[in-house]
């Protein structure tokens, strides 16, 4: 099997962006003091959006 071969079998664009996300929710979690909640995780997968900031 040459190497171009090899490269074109490893190329999915689903695989990658599952590990995008994945390192996306790793990344948050290694900052965090705590344990995310299910709605800070959906923040940071990008499932919804970040609340807005109350101003006063």
């Amino acid at each position: 099997m040459r190497l171009s071969e090899l490269d074109r079998r490893l190329h999915d664009d689903v695989a990658l962006g599952e590990i995008e996300l994945v390192s996306e929710l790793l990344s948050a979690v290694a900052v965090a003091d705590r344990r995310l909640t299910d709605a800070e995780i959906d923040i940071v997968l990008g499932v919804s959006e970040e609340p807005a900031v109350e101003r006063r």
